[in-house]
């Protein structure tokens, strides 16, 4: 896109706390409501341990982000950072992991609140799940195509509903058990000689549960004084989830145990109905999923918000469709990029059977993660906001947990990449032969 003429910019309408629960809404879904039951099955309580160290690993990588989003505050997030710090290769590659891995998270988060709303209503049969899915995603393009506004109302009432449900959880467990002193959370677990691999894996999979900051790049065109307001809504969005996961980890484990935490993840995928139903309160479980209902909602609602404009950026250097890059005539949103993201979750939630790839988000979040360090190494001092040793923290710390993810992952994931490169190619071939055709006449 040429300097003479260019790309029209979203409008700049979303404050410091707007954007913190935009990040914080795309991390209190799927990752606290079931991965912290899968980490504990792998590591036991030691997950809570877990939790710390992917949080304070998370929190370099986070503030890698914010200063590279306060810096750069355009649309398209890692996918600019790697255009303009390092290699157009690994920029878009960044940018092709994040699209294809959010795209399937926010069609299993549409069969995700369907399956729980129709649980909690009693209308739990199998034909309804598509049907009400289907009806969700339609909402939620309509909410994004109605702008940034329209889209953090909406937002924040998700947000809150899961927020309060995950914070009587907290509260209601240490009332009804920290009596008791936790015995469950304090009893010594089985002991493996794998114990150090398997706290590993665990970090590794909580690690993406602290990728929120990743959220609010993806819109830091529409930040209102993104240098002093994005990294004031990163900051807000690791402390609450690291608090909040903290909190729904000490008294799950301590109320049913790690063992009894990680079954009722495998069998029902409802872990925290299952810890709310053990205190004896009426309701109690019904809260538990008005919030995980909610939270679906949430994670949908961010993700066509986020992923919308990635298609824009995308759009604009050529990786995708030139059309992407149109704006509505007031300038809030990129209604094709939108359209498009609605059409192509309708199509997968007809499938039905979409499953939560959460190691692959890992992966994912580890790529990301060295992308992220590489390019906030390249900033220059006047761009620098904070110390440079957090970026090779958060660098060596992401090539080091790689290795704890399965090998099945990696060769999905390499092979996504060498897709996305060919397209790459093919896509940059088209344009220039177009530049080429326009140049003859």
């Amino acid at each position: 896109m040429s300097e003479e003429n260019p790309p029209r910019q979203l409008k700049r309408e979303l404050g410091w706390f707007g954007a913190g629960i935009t990040g914080l809404a795309s991390v209190i879904g799927v990752g606290i409501f079931v991965s912290i039951g899968i980490a504990a099955g792998i590591s036991g309580t030691a997950v809570i341990a877990a939790l710390v160290v992917a949080g304070l690993l998370g929190a370099c990588n986070s503030l890698n982000l914010a200063q590279l989003a306060a810096s750069n505050p355009v649309s398209g997030g890692i996918y600019e950072y790697g255009y303009k710090y390092l290699t157009p290769s690994l920029g878009f590659t960044g940018g092709w992991i994040y699209l294809l891995s959010k795209v399937a998270v926010a069609a299993t988060a549409a069969l995700g609140f369907a399956g729980y709303l129709l649980n909690a209503t009693g209308w739990g049969e199998r034909h309804f799940l598509v049907p009400v899915a289907e009806a969700a995603v339609f909402i939620i393009t309509l909410i994004v195509l109605g702008g940034m506004q329209r889209s953090k109302v909406s937002t924040i009432a998700v947000v809150s509903v899961t927020v309060f449900s995950l914070l009587f959880l907290i509260v209601a467990g240490l009332f009804v058990h920290f009596p008791e002193g936790f015995e469950t959370l304090l009893a010594p677990g089985k002991t493996s000689s794998n114990w150090l691999p398997n706290f590993l894996h665990s970090v590794a999979l909580m690690f993406v549960s602290y990728n929120g900051a990743a959220r609010i790049t993806m819109v830091g065109e529409e930040i209102v004084d993104p240098r002093k307001n994005i990294p004031k809504a990163v900051i807000l969005t690791v402390i609450i989830t690291l608090l909040l996961y903290l909190g729904v980890a000490v008294v799950s484990l301590g109320s049913i145990g790690a063992e009894a935490f990680s079954a009722a993840t495998a069998e029902k995928a409802a872990p925290l109905e299952v810890v709310a139903e053990s205190f004896g309160i009426p309701g109690a479980g019904g809260i538990l999923a008005a919030g995980a209902v909610a939270s679906m909602l949430s994670i949908l609602l961010t993700t066509v918000l986020g992923v919308s404009r990635l298609l824009l950026a995308m759009g604009r250097r050529g990786d995708m469709p030139s059309f992407f890059a149109q704006l509505n005539s007031a300038g809030t949103t990129p209604y094709w990029a939108v359209i498009f993201l609605g059409t192509a979750l309708a199509l997968l939630v007809l499938t039905g059977d979409v499953r939560t790839t959460w190691a692959f988000g890992t992966f994912g979040a580890m790529y990301r993660c060295v992308i992220v360090s590489l390019a906030a190494l390249r900033m220059s001092d006047e761009e620098r906001m904070y110390p440079k040793w957090l970026s090779w923290v958060s660098l060596f710390s992401g090539l080091f947990l790689a290795f704890w993810v399965e090998w099945y992952v990696w060769s999905i994931g390499l092979g996504l990449i060498g897709i996305g490169l060919i397209w790459h190619w093919v896509a940059h071939r088209i344009k220039l032969a177009g530049q080429l055709k326009l140049a003859k006449f």
